[in-house]
């Protein structure tokens, strides 16, 4: 893959400095702020089957975070939902 020089305005090079992480070339962050990858490509990653997998097991964890929130409010005397 060859290489091309492009000329930036001091302030557009100021923006890229500041978006750009420490293990990043200029290129990378260029590339990462200029990809069209969003969370909605991810929604094929698995099948059906291991998603309600993944469902049932945040619902379980959501279910123990509020027993867990109800036994402490209930043992500080506090009215929690």
């Amino acid at each position: 893959m060859g290489t091309k020089q492009v000329r930036l305005d001091e302030d557009v090079y100021a923006k890229l400095k500041d978006k750009k992480r420490d293990d990043e070339s200029f290129s990378d962050v260029i590339d990462r702020l200029t990809s069209d990858w969003s969370l909605a490509e991810w929604g094929g990653w698995m099948d059906s089957e291991e998603a309600n997998t993944h469902r049932e097991m945040l619902a379980e964890l959501e279910d123990i975070d509020h027993r867990e929130t109800k036994t402490l409010a209930d043992e500080l005397d506090l009215d929690a939902e």
